[in-house]
């Protein structure tokens, strides 16, 4: 007895329809990593710009 797996053609494109939509899917989460490691950036910029007008205040013109 012989157990040859035959791949029908149906699932050959399915396997081509999961590794793209997971091809896709990585996509979307590596883009929302970038866009919060750009705002968490952002935010360290702010906070730091902001700590500097506390140590030396604008002063005021009269």
């Amino acid at each position: 007895m012989s157990f040859e797996k035959v791949e029908h053609a149906l699932h050959k494109r399915r396997k081509s329809r999961n590794i793209g939509l997971g091809a896709v899917l990585i996509g979307f989460v590596a883009l929302v990593f970038v866009l919060t490691i750009a705002k968490v950036v952002d935010e360290g910029d702010a906070q730091r710009a902001e700590q500097a007008l506390r140590i030396n205040p604008p002063k005021a013109s009269e």
